[in-house]
């Protein structure tokens, strides 16, 4: 039942939240310019990239002096109220359509992780990646690292229809509390480096 839960999900919301993303569209013109739409492969079902699609929320990553801008620097007024509101999230009900993520499942995280999981963590790619997700209804971006992948694959060898309805509803109620948007002394979430094995009584 997921998958044409999904398809249903996906186009009742398309519709329902058009008029909310023609105005987001037009507040990212005019803030950002073009283009409208962030675009980045990520992995997804058994880590097969996909591009996943985004309201932009930053300026360009590079100065006119070509060095990198951190996340605080990039991040405008109006990429900050787009993320807090998740409505910077709305145009991956394509991707959920098209059948490249599900409504729930761990969120999409960037290809350049892959190497780092362990090979628990890495299965939380054994299934589609989800639009909102346990660790989003957990924290969003205030849950360390290791809890977050911790509970994502918690999600995928627990997961069910009640499952995912809990976790949308849980969704709807962080979104308009904007709980966890960022993690503390962070403007977004600082990037994942890998889990390190813990050290035995010699150190090592």
């Amino acid at each position: 039942m997921k998958r044409p839960f999904d398809i249903a999900m996906a186009a009742v919301l398309l519709l329902a939240t058009a008029p909310i993303m023609l105005l987001a569209a037009l507040l990212v013109r005019v803030t950002f310019g073009r283009p409208l739409l962030f675009r980045q492969v990520r992995p997804g079902r058994n880590a097969v990239p996909f591009t996943i699609l985004k309201f932009r929320t930053m300026r360009e990553a590079s100065d006119d002096a070509g060095r990198t801008r951190p996340d605080a620097a990039r991040l405008t007024a109006t990429g900050r109220f787009l993320r807090s509101t998740s409505i910077d999230e709305l145009p991956e009900l394509w991707n959920v359509l098209k059948g490249e993520m599900s409504m729930v499942g761990p969120r999409p995280l960037l290809v350049e992780y892959l190497p780092l999981y362990t090979p628990e963590q890495a299965r939380r790619h054994l299934v589609r990646p989800g639009l909102t997700g346990l660790a989003q209804v957990s924290g969003r971006n205030a849950v360390s690292w290791p809890e977050r992948l911790a509970l994502d694959v918690w999600y995928v060898d627990h997961q069910s229809m009640w499952l995912d309805l809990a976790i949308l509803v849980r969704t709807v109620m962080a979104v308009l509390a904007r709980r966890g948007i960022s993690a503390e002394g962070e403007a977004t979430m600082p990037r994942f480096t890998g889990t390190r094995a813990p050290r035995d009584s010699r150190g090592v």
